[in-house]
């Protein structure tokens, strides 16, 4: 197998920046793995939140168990609190992965015709 496609089926299928390690391009891939770890690390603190408000309100006694009633909050939570922070965050992993694999790619290109 080909290095560029090594390196874009990890850097595509596993996490960004991974396929950089493997080129041996440390400080690149780094940045692409701590910018996408923090970016997912929002997206997760934020739904964890959420969920935990969701649970609160059902031990209080606040929520029926219902899931139509549960499900209409969940819609309704979603589309009004951190949406932005969301948003921003999901289109920053998003580029990193882009960015990662197209990269990759593109340096494991230069490294497969040095080694023709």
């Amino acid at each position: 197998m080909k290095i560029s496609t090594k390196v874009v089926l990890l850097s595509g299928l596993v996490f960004p920046g991974i396929g950089h390690f493997v080129l041996k391009q440390r400080l690149r891939g780094s940045v692409l793995l701590v910018t996408a770890l923090m970016a997912s690390a929002v997206i997760i603190r934020i739904a964890v939140q959420r969920a935990m408000a969701l649970i609160d309100k059902i031990n209080s006694g606040q929520i029926a168990i219902d899931s139509g009633t549960i499900t209409e909050l969940v819609s309704n939570s979603i589309s009004t609190t951190d949406n932005s922070t969301v948003n921003i965050s999901t289109m920053v992993l998003v580029a990193c992965w882009l960015f990662a694999i197209i990269d990759s790619y593109r340096l494991g290109m230069i490294q497969d015709k040095k080694n023709l």
